[in-house]
Order: C-alpha cells, then sequence, then structure tokens
C-alpha cells in the first residue's frame, strides 16, 4: 500500500505511540514562501526535484516523499513508479504545474499530504480524508486484524442471518475502522459514533463511496455527554472497538505542526492521564456488550497497566484479558471481555 513509506504522520504522533520520550518541541510557526513558477516547462520529475529542495530548506519532514505523493496524485495515480519514465520526463502543461504549486505550497504549511491530496488508503480501502478528521495510523490497522480474527471466530461457519454480529466503534473518525469491518465481515452491522459533525458527514461520505451504508448505523453523539442515548441506540453488541482520544494534556504542548494546526484537539487529548474518555467507555461497556463479548481500545503504551488496575478496581462485570503489542513491540491494545451479567447493570450517573 502506497501510505506505508510516508512515515511523517506516524512520526508526528508517536506522542501517542511511546510516550514523553517522543516528543519533539517545535519553534513558533515561521511564514515561508513558495519557488517562483518556472518561466518555461518543467517535467514532473523536475517539479519533483524543485519542491523536494524547497522542503528541505524549510524544514518539511519527508521533502521527497511528500513532493512525489503531490505530483504522483495530479498526474492521477498513487505512486511514481506506476507512471513510467516516459510519463515522467514528458512536460507538463501550465495548467498541471500551476496545481503542483499550489497543492506542494500547502505542505510547505506543514499540512499533512493525507489532508493535501484528500486520501489515504487504510488497509484495503481507499477512504477520503480532510481537516480536522483525525488521519487513521497503521498501527489502528494491527487493532482491525485483532477485531477481525476473534469476530470470524466467534461467527462460526454455521452463522444464520437471524445471528447477526454487531459492532460499536466510539470515535469513527473517517471511518478506517468500521468501514474496514464490515468490507471483510459481510454478516456484521456496526453502530458508529462521534462527537464530531466533521466526523460523522466524512464516516458517511466514505461509507457511500464504498458500497457499505446499508450495514452502517452513525450517530453524532459524545460518549462523555450522551451515555444515555448510547446505551439506547446500542444494545447487546457482539464487540465495542475503539482508538479514543489518549494523548496525555500535557503532551499536546509538544505535538508536531502537522497535528497541532490541522487535526482535531479533541481527538488527540485525554485529558490529565490520558484516559479520561477510555473510562467512560469502560464504564458503558458492560451495559453495551452482550456475555462473553470483547472491548478493544488502542492506548498509550503507558496505558495498559493502568486500564488493569481500574477496570479492577471499578468495573467488576469486566475482565482485562491481554495487552497485545503493535508491530514496533510497544504495548498498544487492551482487550476486555464482559463476564456473565443477570442483566441488572445500571449506568452510574454520578
Amino acid at each position: 500500500m502506497w501510505r506505508r513509506t510516508l512515515s511523517s504522520t506516524n512520526r508526528c504522533l508517536r506522542c501517542r505511540s511511546a510516550g514523553l520520550k517522543w516528543i519533539w518541541s517545535f519553534p513558533s510557526r515561521r511564514k515561508s514562501s513558495a519557488p517562483g513558477l518556472p518561466a518555461g516547462q518543467i517535467t514532473a520529475l523536475q517539479a519533483v526535484d524543485v519542491w523536494r529542495r524547497h522542503f528541505e530548506e524549510n524544514g518539511v519532514s519527508e521533502p521527497e516523499v511528500s513532493s512525489r505523493y503531490i505530483v504522483a496524485h495530479l498526474l492521477g495515480a498513487k505512486t511514481m513508479e506506476s507512471l513510467g519514465r516516459e510519463r515522467l520526463t514528458e512536460f507538463l502543461s501550465r495548467e498541471k504545474t500551476e496545481q503542483v504549486w499550489r497543492l506542494c505550497t500547502r505542505r510547505l504549511s506543514r499540512m499533512p499530504v493525507q489532508y493535501i491530496i484528500e486520501e489515504w488508503d487504510f488497509r484495503d480501502l481507499t477512504l477520503k480524508l480532510r481537516p480536522p478528521v483525525f488521519i487513521p495510523r497503521p498501527e489502528t490497522e494491527e487493532m482491525v486484524e485483532l477485531v477481525l480474527t476473534d469476530l470470524r471466530r466467534k461467527s462460526g461457519p454455521g452463522l444464520g442471518s437471524e445471528s447477526q454480529l454487531t459492532c460499536v466503534e466510539v470515535g469513527c473518525g473517517s471511518g478506517a475502522i468500521s468501514l474496514s469491518l464490515l468490507k471483510s465481515l459481510p454478516q456484521l452491522r456496526v453502530f458508529a459514533l462521534d462527537r464530531s459533525q466533521d466526523a460523522v458527514d466524512l464516516t458517511r461520505e466514505n461509507a457511500l463511496r464504498l458500497g457499505l451504508q446499508d450495514r452502517l448505523q452513525i450517530y453524532h453523539l459524545d460518549v462523555m455527554k450522551h451515555a444515555e442515548a448510547v446505551l439506547r441506540l446500542c444494545g447487546s453488541v457482539s464487540a465495542l472497538v475503539s482508538n479514543p482520544p489518549y494523548l496525555f494534556s500535557e503532551d499536546m504542548m509538544s505535538l508536531e505542526p502537522e497535528i497541532y494546526r490541522y487535526e482535531d484537539p479533541a481527538a488527540l487529548d485525554g485529558g490529565e492521564d490520558g484516559l479520561n474518555v477510555i473510562k467512560q467507555i469502560l464504564t458503558l461497556a458492560p451495559l453495551i456488550l452482550s456475555n462473553h463479548s470483547r472491548v478493544y481500545l488502542e492506548v498509550d503504551p503507558r496505558h495498559p497497566p493502568l486500564v488493569q488496575q481500574w477496570v479492577e478496581e471499578n468495573v467488576e462485570e469486566l475482565q482485562y484479558l491481554e495487552t497485545r503489542h503493535d508491530v514496533s513491540g510497544r504495548p498498544r491494545f487492551c482487550i476486555l471481555q464482559k463476564e456473565e451479567s443477570n442483566g441488572d447493570c445500571k449506568l452510574d450517573q454520578d
């Protein structure tokens, strides 16, 4: 998948990935001007080189990769390699050259490439993206695989339509998780929630583009404020999955420009200990899940022991099953399971 070689977004989020040691601080924003349009004709390769050098001079991360993706996108491809040498050495039209300059100028302001080209791949999907909706990261693909493995095992070979699987996603963003699950499991229905109207609209748009809207219900709800509404809409489901806001609030001050200028801070800031939304999800989980169904959370590597301790002290209906590591070896995913319940669980309004 073409987004694998663009690591700037992943590096931008390392403060979500590995704690304070991964955070960089940045000087105050300085305005950078674009190079002048060339007087004569220019090829795609020459345009890439001009902007690579300009990005380097102005401290833009991933200078060559950024310029290559933008130029390839404007030529109707996902990668420069897929275009062929002949196409890359043809002169660009004046209109196309102006488009390159316009989009690369946005990257000069540290706008992420995903927002500039307005799409990105997630597993086997190509999703539309736009600010301020959170850009899905590769680690989240790993969580989708964990959920799929368990749901496939749960469904078994003889599942009928009357035993349809259901899942709730809290914080759907662009719809990456929900839509990936729906595409892979034809018997699944998903309830997708987000506090952001922008996210709700983008998830709905992506679902329509991918033809998955019939098995997806999308709600503009904030689990921190609308708990009762969530419980009314999403009862007795097979799984609850979330990549919630989990940054420690103090980390918000040290985010890279690609994040703090463009992505929704509410999709990142998890409060003083990064657990505000996570605790609310875990409080609601026993009231939403059917017996023996699971919660899947993507968290900060500092969180798994904190989540386990908090659940053991506060949510007796949930059992902490395990912590799974991401491809980089960091403790990234918490998996919990609802134990047998007599149906008397109630939401504590206090």
